[in-house]
């Protein structure tokens, strides 16, 4: 484990030297988006279980198992909105969602889940409060 830290800490400080020459870091996710953030006031950290992202812009967490790619880029791209409480990415909520929500709560080892929308009530965490702001989401659109 100590090894794999220093070498993302040595590709990190590699990856800041090397994106003066860059306008923008983008992330591409496991679930095939791409995340892009100027590299203007950047910097990166990351624990365990995250990577977060700082810039002139604001502060963005990403889950360290939702990153696939990580690179400089020139090019802006988009950033894709995300469709919040869509947990299992078939582009529209519900009760499935719910049920994938679970299911990822029960076993975080789960895949195909969305954890950026998965996080509906908004708190930067994947957690059982997050079921039940989906299923109240769900009870308030029902009507």
């Amino acid at each position: 484990m100590k090894k794999t830290i220093i070498t993302m800490l040595i590709a990190l400080v590699a990856m800041v030297a090397s994106a003066e020459t860059y306008s923008y870091l983008k992330f591409t996710k496991t679930n095939g988006t791409t995340l892009t953030y100027s590299v203007e006031g950047l910097k990166i950290t990351y624990d365990s279980s995250n990577v977060t992202v700082t810039n002139a812009e604001g502060t963005a967490t990403i889950a360290l198992t939702e990153v696939q790619d990580m690179y400089f880029s020139n090019e802006a791209g988009t950033t894709p909105t995300v469709l919040i409480g869509d947990v299992n990415k078939d582009g529209e909520v519900g009760i499935d969602d719910v049920s994938a929500l679970v299911d990822y709560l029960l076993d975080s080892n789960a895949t195909g889940i969305d954890l950026e929308a998965a996080d509906v009530d908004g708190d930067h965490e994947v957690a059982i409060g997050d079921v039940t702001a989906l299923i109240d989401m769900l009870l308030n659109n029902a009507n």
